[in-house]
């Protein structure tokens, strides 16, 4: 990176720290197993957090925990729990890193990972002709992005030169260098972009645009995986051009996330086992391996029956940690509560192997914040919506949680759940609850539902309330 970014990158680095949160995330649970979870989940990440005054600057770990380094698939994953945990201005640097080295002589790449020098790290890296890279990485990436923007507000992360123009060319060049089209998935070339000469032994030669974050599958054309990844890479930034206010764009990115999904359903799916391939290899073979949990994890999948069967086979075979902390967070959105619980005492459980693997520790806060407490935000309309999925604890409290450039405390017992504002500006509350409610009373005040029906024929029920910087509103529900 040259002079000027670095300093940039500093700059908003201190302005972020010079006005965040004095106060740390606290969880308190009369579950005191998730409690403890949760407390050895925040002191395993906090321990991963490097220093500022490393030459790459803020940062945390986000890769094999001996390497001192970042790898773009895992901070992807980890971002939200790091905001959770205070670490924005270290999710600031770190993806601003990844946007600025897209280049051309990589094929529209980036690096796939990067050490704390601010270098990218020798063990996936020789030079740009010669090192390791996901495809699925770009479109990780700008979901990430959009997430971090509604999670946050901050819009850098759709608008900054540097941001915007690793967004667009992940979509357009990269995906045309790559063979990426939705109609070309299963007709594109063995290795594209091969170095010359070419030695297939080279994992650097090799692995030059993994078709899949699977990497144990030889002579491997495509994953389906990342069939899911360019679909909601596409849908993200058809998301964030709307909201830009450029429809026509919108429009665009939107019938190219379509594409994407019409090929997942149509190519995919296998009927016979009612489950989804996992990959197919050069020679036209479709196999089954790893790859199903990020059907989840892109939000790719609309269809009830399949999402079950796809959970059923998930839930009932071992995974690797990596995939495990990836789960907890998606089964409770899609009504496994008891089984993300049970992953979530795992990933935190001192005798589980790989523990120390920084995805974990950041998957078990992702579950309890975003999963478990239900906390969503939306910068666009300015909201943090509520939803409790608990039966093990009668309440639990989410303590100085940061989220859209302030703190909330929000606190969950049987029928009601408060929430309140920390910060120096109003704020939308979109207080939820399950099942279908006909009204929900907010401070003294009954007010009809709105109620949705959700993709697993689950309702919910909810009001939108402004809640006043530095007041704390009440709401709750009396059972009929």
């Amino acid at each position: 990176m040259n002079r000027t970014v670095i300093l940039l990158v500093l700059f908003l680095w201190a302005s972020f720290t010079a006005g965040a949160q004095a106060r740390p995330i606290g969880f308190t649970s009369t579950d005191t197993a998730l409690q403890t979870a949760f407390s050895n989940a925040r002191q395993m990440a906090l321990s991963y957090r490097g220093s500022a005054a490393d030459p790459v600057g803020p940062w945390y770990e986000a890769a094999l925990p001996s390497r001192r380094a970042f790898c773009i698939r895992d901070v992807s994953h980890q971002c939200l729990a790091a905001e959770s945990l205070g670490m924005s201005g270290e999710n600031k640097n770190m993806f601003l890193q990844f946007v600025s080295n897209i280049s051309a002589k990589k094929d529209w790449c980036t690096y796939w990972e990067m050490n704390y020098l601010g270098k990218p790290a020798p063990e996936d890296y020789r030079n740009d002709t010669a090192f390791w890279y996901n495809l699925n990485a770009n479109f990780d990436l700008i979901y990430a992005c959009w997430r971090l923007y509604l999670w946050t507000g901050d819009t850098d992360y759709i608008r900054h030169p540097a941001f915007e123009s690793f967004h667009l060319r992940s979509l357009n060049e990269f995906i045309d260098r790559w063979t990426l089209q939705a109609d070309s998935l299963l007709a594109r070339p063995a290795y594209p972009n091969a170095p010359v000469p070419f030695n297939i032994i080279d994992y650097f030669h090799r692995c030059r645009g993994l078709p899949s974050y699977t990497e144990n599958v030889a002579d491997l054309k495509m994953g389906v995986d990342l069939v899911a990844a360019l679909y909601r890479g596409a849908e993200a930034w058809s998301a964030a051009e709307a909201w830009r206010g450029n429809k026509k764009a919108a429009d665009l990115y939107a019938r190219k996330a379509a594409a994407y999904r019409h090929q997942l359903e149509s190519a995919w799916w296998d009927p016979q086992l009612e489950r989804y391939y996992t990959h197919v290899t050069n020679n036209g073979v479709f196999g089954r391996g790893e790859g199903e949990t990020f059907l989840l994890w892109f939000d790719a999948l609309k269809d009830s029956a399949r999402i079950r069967s796809t959970i059923g086979h998930l839930v009932n075979n071992d995974w690797n940690v990596e995939n495990l902390s990836y789960q907890a967070y998606q089964l409770y959105r899609y009504g496994y509560w008891d089984k993300a619980y049970s992953y979530i005492l795992y990933l935190t459980n001192p005798a589980t192997k790989r523990r120390d693997y920084p995805e974990v520790s950041f998957g078990a806060i992702e579950g309890i914040v975003q999963g478990l407490m239900g906390v969503e935000a939306d910068a666009r309309f300015n909201r943090v919506s509520t939803l409790y999925r608990s039966r093990s604890a009668d309440r639990s409290s989410l303590f100085h949680l940061p989220v859209l450039s302030s703190t909330v405390t929000v606190e969950h017992w049987q029928n009601g759940s408060s929430l309140l504002n920390e910060g120096k500006k109003a704020i939308t509350w979109r207080v939820a609850f399950n099942g279908e409610i006909p009204f929900i009373e907010v401070a003294g005040r009954k007010m009809k539902a709105t109620r949705e029906c959700g993709i697993m024929g689950n309702f919910i029920s909810y009001v939108d309330v402004r809640v006043p910087p530095g007041k704390k509103l009440v709401a709750g529900y009396k059972k009929s």
